[in-house]
């Protein structure tokens, strides 16, 4: 993920922390979400297909987590992402959020 993401959206409120920062860098995909699902934290992924595949298994084994956003990474600038982000952010709750997953 970009510095410049991460920068800018704590600077604007938002409570993110990294996957390297959780301790997570290396591990697979199903860990990273498991980890977020505990922490009751959402997951922002470039990683479309593992992801809603990994959110379609939750769902089968009746497991929650606390939303996926997703987005290909060649169509947004790091600018864009800010906006988009930032706009669910303000337009969803968490509850919202929860079990779902959300195309940027």
């Amino acid at each position: 993920m970009a510095r410049a993401l991460v920068v800018a959206l704590r600077a604007r409120g938002a409570d993110v922390r990294t996957v390297a920062e959780a301790g997570l860098q290396g591990k697979d995909d199903s860990s990273q979400l498991e980890w977020a699902a505990a922490n009751g934290r959402a997951i922002y992924t470039f990683n479309v297909s593992d992801f809603c595949k990994l959110h379609g298994e939750f769902l089968e084994r009746g497991t929650e987590h606390a939303g996926i956003i997703v987005v290909p990474r060649q169509r947004y600038t790091v600018k864009q992402q800010i906006r988009l982000l930032l706009n669910l952010l303000k337009s969803e709750s968490a509850e919202d959020m929860r079990n779902r997953v959300w195309f940027l």
